[in-house]
């Protein structure tokens, strides 16, 4: 297969990015209508109780991410780019049928909330390598010296969803009578989605297979591609170190904030929705902007400079803030926190693809931006919620991304090391 041209490249980031797309469509639904899916599927005398089983069928789907990540990410470095992120596909859509379509619990009883928990570990199967698939195909169709500029394109396809699901919440809002949303109206976006997935499949399925993996003498075999995890796992590691703050920061900003805005600040559900909304525009605008920096100015200036800020002003911004809840203030804090991420990550993700050694390139990412997710990031809605409960500190969650920062900056330093003395250098296996 020649080299591809310009146009054939953005035809590819359009169809490989598609499948981020519905896959961070679900995850920000599940999120924003936490109460209505609560009520349904985890009633409970205690408001708090229920929303916290809400938030915890929420996190166990990332609990399958890791388990994703190798066994779909073995499938994806010995088959192929393209197949394998077709399969990926069709076990998301499977689940997201499972929570648009499962009755409630007063129609099933124990098996509603058991089916919907399924569900949820189907979409975290498909997400544990999703993000890595993408990551990948797109590191290597990049064109030289813009790799930055062409990974970001994955994350920068989740903001897009983020804003669609912001505006479809909005107007639904606006349509329909809060009993009639809280009763089955918050089915329907998740329906809507059920009708993307089809047209998405269509144009996955155009997918070329890039030429890094078409040239490639060997490609590993399952057994192998443990051995590789095994054999690098330091790498793999300060992988996972690497790309914590990026999904603490990301699920605190997009799939919380909804909930932080209306449960915790008191703000309307329409007002909640306008800030989510100025997110993901943010963070769809600083993402390639970034990520192409990094192609100028190198990954550990731009990740190091990130962290450091958001461990300075991360929790002092959400003092301010709740000192005097506001939409302006609140609109203010979470575009600073959105710049903060949206740097990190364009830098970060694109490091993550450099690190991990080519025979396991699929895997070894997934399996690093799994862990860190599923032991940080996916959790971040419920963890806040249970340190603003058990603190009656309403700015605990800029504490929970003080301390995701802090672990990505010894990250940074370690993986270019960036000790006194030393040249800066990607201390891991390229």
């Amino acid at each position: 297969m020649a080299e591809l041209s310009r146009a054939s490249k953005i035809g590819a980031v359009v169809r490989v990015t598609s499948g981020n797309f519905i896959e961070m469509y679900d995850f920000f639904l599940f999120g924003f209508y936490a109460n209505a899916i609560s009520k349904a599927f985890f009633p409970a005398a205690d408001e708090y109780a229920s929303l916290m089983l809400t938030f915890a069928s929420f996190g166990a789907g990332f609990l399958m991410r890791p388990v994703g990540a190798v066994v779909l990410g073995a499938y994806v470095d010995r088959v192929g780019r393209r197949r394998g992120l077709l399969v990926t596909l069709a076990i998301m859509a499977a689940g997201t049928a499972l929570v648009a379509f499962v009755p409630g619990y007063s129609t099933l009883g124990l098996s509603a909330p058991l089916l919907v928990l399924l569900g949820r570990l189907l979409q975290g199967l498909s997400a544990g390598v999703e993000l890595g698939g993408v990551s990948v195909y797109l590191s290597e169709i990049a064109s030289p010296g813009r790799r930055g500029f062409f990974v970001s394109w994955q994350s920068a396809s989740q903001q897009l969803a983020i804003v669609v699901s912001a505006l479809l919440g909005y107007g639904l809002n606006a349509w329909l009578d809060k009993p009639v949303l809280e009763s089955w109206g918050w089915r329907i976006p998740f329906f809507i989605g059920c009708l993307i997935v089809p047209v998405i499949f269509v144009i996955r399925r155009q997918l070329q297979e890039t030429e890094a993996f078409r040239n490639a003498k060997h490609h590993p075999t399952f057994r192998q591609t443990l051995q590789g995890i095994a054999t690098h796992w330091r790498t793999i590691g300060l992988g996972t170190l690497l790309v914590i703050m990026t999904t603490v920061s990301f699920y605190l900003i997009t799939v919380y904030t909804p909930t932080f805005g209306k449960a915790v600040l008191k703000l309307s559900t329409r007002d909640s929705l306008l800030v989510t909304l100025a997110v993901g525009v943010s963070n769809l605008v600083w993402l390639p902007i970034m990520g192409g920096l990094s192609d100028r100015i190198g990954r550990w200036p731009i990740m190091l400079a990130a962290t450091s800020l958001t461990v300075l002003t991360a929790y002092p911004a959400m003092l301010w803030l709740v000192d005097a809840p506001a939409l302006g203030r609140m609109v203010a804090v979470e575009l600073w926190l959105s710049f903060l991420y949206a740097s990190y990550n364009g830098a970060a993700i694109v490091a993550l693809t450099e690190v991990v050694p080519g025979s396991i390139r699929t895997a070894g990412f997934s399996l690093a931006y799994s862990v860190a997710t599923a032991l940080f990031g996916g959790f971040t809605p419920m963890l806040c919620t249970w340190l603003i409960e058990e603190t009656g500190n309403r700015a605990a969650p800029g504490l929970w991304m003080t301390v995701a920062a802090l672990a990505s900056l010894v990250a940074t330093i370690l993986v270019y090391d960036l000790r006194p003395g030393h040249r800066p250098r990607i201390v891991a296996t390229p």
